[in-house]
Formats: C-alpha cells, sequence, structure tokens
C-alpha cells in the first residue's frame, strides 16, 4: 500500500513537512485506517524542545501534514478517484488550531490519527491527534483548501 503523500505529482512533493522531494524535511507518510488516517513519525534529538521533550512546532507541524493529506486522500475517496488520477487535489492550510495536551516525551515513535470532520466544496475540515505510547499529548484542527493552480510553479 502507498502512502498518500507518494501520490503527489514530482512538482507537488516538496513540503517540508510531507513532500518526499525535500531530503531535509520529515516526509511523513499517511495512509487509511479504516475511516480514520494514520501517519508515524520518530523525533529526533535535534526535535528536543528541553531535554527529554518533543518540541510543540514539530508537532504542529506534524498534525497540519498530517491533515492536509488527509485532506487530499478524502476528496479523492468523496469523489471515487483513484490517488494518482488527474487533476491532482492537493490542498494548502486555511487554519490551524492546536492544543497541547500533555508533555510529549522525546524517545518513542509517535502516531498521528486523523478524522475527516466536513468536506464542503474546496474546503475540508480534518481533527487529528497526536499520540505517544498511546497517550494523547496534542491535537489540533485544520481547515484545508484546494490548493489553487496559481502555487504550481509552471
Amino acid at each position: 500500500m502507498q502512502a498518500f503523500q507518494d501520490y503527489y505529482p514530482e512538482t507537488l512533493a516538496h513540503c517540508y513537512g510531507c513532500g518526499r522531494e525535500n531530503a531535509q524535511g520529515h516526509q511523513i507518510k499517511t495512509f487509511w485506517d479504516g475511516d480514520e488516517t494514520v501517519t508515524h513519525f520518530q523525533p529526533r534529538p535535534e526535535h528536543t524542545a528541553i531535554p527529554g521533550f518533543v518540541y510543540g512546532g514539530l508537532l504542529a507541524s506534524l498534525i497540519d501534514c498530517h491533515c492536509t493529506g488527509t485532506a487530499a486522500a478524502a476528496m479523492y475517496r468523496a469523489e471515487n478517484r483513484d490517488m494518482d488520477s488527474l487533476p491532482p487535489f492537493r490542498f494548502v492550510t486555511g487554519s490551524l488550531q492546536v492544543s497541547y495536551l500533555k508533555p510529549t516525551p522525546l524517545g518513542p515513535k509517535l502516531e498521528i490519527r486523523g478524522k475527516v470532520k466536513e468536506i464542503k466544496g474546496r474546503k475540508v475540515v480534518v481533527e487529528a491527534t497526536v499520540y505517544a505510547e498511546g497517550v494523547a499529548t496534542a491535537r489540533g484542527e485544520v481547515v484545508a483548501l484546494q490548493m489553487p493552480d496559481t502555487f504550481v510553479a509552471k
């Protein structure tokens, strides 16, 4: 099974969080798990906020890219289209809200789970929760907007 991000055309695969063409980025991979989506990410020592804990900005970044990837997959699913069909669905963040529930320990692999709350026109609302060893540490909501054609370099 391919990750959602593996279907992105090369011209749309440079995002710091999820782009496979960005060697310095997180390169997250998101998959369907029933009606939810899931991503796993292993924080590295440079992702430290204070010794032993993950930097909150990293968590926001993971939520952001997990949710925009989920939005794209949800739109393909809603239109009964294959993920590699054209034109491609890509989404950008219209808003990002993150709540930090508990300190996130540095060490364990993180799991990010998402749920589509709403699809309306070119907008998809997705909520996601970050888990460390089964404990919810951060929760966020992204309003994802279908990327306009003018964002694509020609």
